[in-house]
């Protein structure tokens, strides 16, 4: 992957773009004692759905759109957040998956998964090992998943790991159920049937486009609920297109193994899930994370492989049905 662009570079400009507009977006922009910017996009400051069609672009490193489109698959949730990259594995696996995990206890107890280009910098986790593909730029973002402002430590490691001027540091903030949060967690369906794909060992340089869709989940106060709302949106109503390169058995299998009613936890609410298993994440089954419907091509044969299926019962179950 050592041709590929700069995900930092290729973010920057909506980065910048989303700093610019803040009072349009309705989010907030400050800076640190350390000189890093800081957007919040749902925590003092409302935020707001284009808000987060345009954090997810930033998430996927600028190689990636997002859009909100009308949904004619669930006449109740009539809104679906739809993506696409023809860069998926660096895109998705490379900037957008949130897999660096921030702890800190003092002054006081944050916790927050990163997600964007930054973690290509950084390059803290086993999996840019595995892509063969590390960052070098002068600025990077990250965004978090949470309802605090972070500490001054987060900063301090953050832009220590990267090798970045705090002053080039952007951090953005989105509780998960705010409508930017819900916006960019929802825009992450495709990224979760790469990193599905890669959990079956599925060769991801095989992988060379796709697009997604999953409805908009309605945004809440209650972070359990939003958290469940936002996986389900795409365990019963994500909808997967991977074009690959690769023959038709193994694009066969690669379909027939993604989608989640596959695993053994599929069949309610995950926030049902995670309370029956004593709020353990760990418990739960890893293969349970994948979209509800998935269809494969390979560029060879021209042939659709199509497996899984749409729940718009569960769907309402998660979201509240109107009640």
């Amino acid at each position: 992957m050592s041709m590929l662009p700069s995900v930092n570079a290729t973010a920057a400009p909506l980065v910048a773009e989303l700093a610019e507009r803040a009072a349009a977006l309705r989010v907030g922009v400050g800076r640190m004692e350390d000189g890093t910017r800081v957007v919040d996009a749902g925590i003092d400051h409302r935020g707001g759905i284009e808000a987060g069609l345009l954090i997810a672009r930033i998430c996927m490193g600028g190689l990636g759109h997002a859009t909100l489109r009308s949904n004619p698959a669930f006449p109740d949730w009539p809104w679906q957040v739809e993506v696409r990259t023809s860069h998926p594995v660096l895109a998705c696996l490379g900037a957008q998956y949130a897999g660096w995990s921030l702890s800190f206890d003092a002054p006081e107890k944050f916790n927050a998964l990163g997600s964007g280009p930054a973690r290509a910098l950084a390059a803290r986790e086993p999996l840019f090992e595995e892509l063969g593909y590390r960052d070098r730029a002068d600025r990077a973002c990250l965004v978090l998943e949470t309802d605090l402002h972070p500490p001054a430590a987060l900063a301090e490691k953050v832009t220590g790991d990267c090798g970045v001027d705090p002053r080039r540091l952007t951090l953005v903030l989105t509780p998960t159920g705010s409508l930017a949060g819900v916006v960019q967690i929802a825009a992450r369906v495709v990224e979760v049937a790469l990193h599905k794909a890669h959990e079956i060992g599925f060769p991801l340089d095989a992988i060379v486009d796709a697009a997604g869709s999953t409805p908009l989940p309605p945004p809440i106060d209650d972070p359990l609920i939003a958290m469940g709302r936002t996986n389900d949106t795409i365990l019963f109503g994500g909808q997967v297109q991977l074009f690959v390169s690769c023959g038709d058995e193994q694009a066969e299998d690669l379909a027939r193994r993604l989608p989640a009613s596959g695993s053994k936890d599929y069949g309610k609410p995950f926030a049902e899930v995670f309370r029956d298993y004593g709020y353990d994440f760990f418990e739960i089954d890893p293969m349970l994370f994948s979209p509800a419907r998935v269809a494969v091509t390979p560029l060879g044969s021209g042939r659709t492989f199509r497996a899984g299926r749409l729940d718009g019962d569960l769907l309402s179950r998660s979201f509240g049905g109107g009640a």
